[in-house]
């Protein structure tokens, strides 16, 4: 049986966390893994799987199926508000909740759908043992980067001893996030729940990134976990024609500028940015000399834009800035010849855009892995972190300097190309290497 056959009769059942920048990665690898003959099964809530249905390219309509996952609904929590996706914070524990209620629902699909292998996402890891139970066996694919897993699990293992590669540390006014990390790491319970799913996943654990990137970092977190990593890639969606129908306006607007003249401004599909942070952001803008598109969003669904910005802040940018709330096509732009730079909150989907694309980026981290992220984009040279002063508040000017230096000076540019033809190179190495290894668990099952 050759291995384009053996493929053909395996069948993943792959189950993502509720939020976009999850399902993304897992849709994005689900169709590399149909180019090697594996069908995917994509189970969400329908709130979560509404997003990515129009993704799924009609070539592959019949490899990719999406399952629907019940929650509990209330009148807080409607079957609308089942996705991370705009969900104010103060219910995103409640939605956690509902999901790890629903590992009944779930049983019943693996019965049904009778996989020969799920993938599972690190925040559920009461799926794994309902899945061997029948005999499936469950890889977990982590949409983290390789840095922050490797320095989480680090301070699992030695939570007294600093991480070995000294460019990546909190900052001092990012202590709080070092002290809930170190705490966590102090609390076997607290360990358990951030390991268990690695520690249940079969062989390997798979993670989004690149060896070209974080070849050292993959292989500490290997040592770390005693399951060897293995990158699948960047997996980054390519732009495609809806995106730029959709956002037609916008986009004419940019092919007016001049190349390179222009930064992407967004901070990602969960984070509402304070007072402080909006205000820090927009005199910064103002007093750079880039053009600019900037998506924002609001926890609130009525809201009046100008009320949240600045004083005058519309009337003084004029046409050198579009405002857009809620969503913009981050692809579309992110390759726009005219696009100089990406002010990021470095969340690992968007680094992995920036670098598959060439865009420089201004890193301005707010929480969770982002400002570990941020020292890695530092480190391999492919964009300058904006620094906060001693209280953790940006400063106008500092935003400002940065933005000038990424979009006009040639330097970080020179280095993000250099990255970009890096992983270029590699082609399908990564994917193929993944889909072995898929293969050779289920096939050691089955013999």
């Amino acid at each position: 049986m050759n291995s384009s056959t053996k493929t053909q009769s395996l069948r993943i059942l792959m189950f993502p966390w509720l939020g976009y920048g999850h399902i993304t990665p897992y849709l994005e690898l689900a169709k590399k893994l149909t180019t090697k003959g594996f069908f995917i099964y994509l189970c969400s809530t329908e709130a979560t799987l509404s997003s990515i249905r129009t993704k799924i390219p009609p070539n592959l309509s019949n490899s990719i199926q999406t399952v629907s996952l019940p929650l509990e609904v209330s009148q807080d929590l409607p079957a609308e508000s089942h996705t991370t996706n705009g969900l104010p914070p103060h219910l995103m524990v409640k939605l956690k909740e509902v999901f790890d209620n629903s590992a009944q629902s779930f049983s019943s699909i693996l019965k049904q759908l009778k996989p020969d292998l799920l993938i599972f996402d690190f925040l559920q890891p009461w799926a794994p043992p309902l899945a061997e139970a029948l005999n499936i066996p469950s890889v977990i694919f982590i949409t983290s980067s390789s840095v922050m897993t490797s320095f989480m699990f680090h301070h699992f293992n030695h939570p007294e001893a600093d991480f070995p590669y000294e460019n990546i540390r909190f900052r001092e006014y990012e202590s709080r996030l070092m002290d809930e990390l170190l705490a966590n790491a102090r609390d076997p319970k607290e360990r358990e729940k951030g390991s268990a799913g690695v520690n249940m996943s079969r062989e390997v654990v798979l993670i989004k990134g690149s060896r070209e990137i974080e070849g050292r970092y993959i292989k500490y977190a290997s040592g770390l976990t005693g399951k060897r990593f293995v990158p699948v890639g960047p997996l980054v969606q390519e732009p495609d024609d809806d995106q730029k129908s959709s956002s037609s306006e916008l986009l004419s607007w940019l092919d007016q500028k001049e190349a390179k003249s222009t930064v992407f401004v967004s901070f990602g599909s969960e984070y509402f940015l304070s007072k402080e942070d909006m205000d820090g952001i927009a005199h910064g803008l103002l007093q750079s000399k880039a053009n600019f598109i900037w998506v924002v969003r609001f926890p609130e669904t009525e809201v009046v834009l100008e009320e949240k910005l600045p004083e005058g802040f519309l009337d003084k940018v004029g046409e050198r800035g579009k405002m857009v709330q809620g969503w913009a096509p981050q692809t579309s732009i992110l390759v726009h010849p005219n696009v100089g730079g990406f002010v990021s909150h470095c969340g690992w989907n968007s680094v992995m855009e920036s670098f598959k694309f060439g865009v420089p980026i201004v890193a301005v981290p707010m929480h969770l892995d982002q400002p570990i992220n941020a020292r890695l984009v530092e480190e391999v040279g492919a964009g300058e972190e904006v620094l906060r002063d001693g209280d953790g508040r940006l400063n106008a000017e500092a935003v400002a300097a940065v933005i000038n230096r990424v979009v006009v000076e040639d330097g970080v540019r020179a280095k993000v190309d250099e990255v970009k033809a890096r992983l270029a190179l590699m082609g399908d190495e990564e994917i193929d290497e993944v889909a072995r290894e898929l293969m050779s668990i289920c096939s050691k099952l089955r013999s």
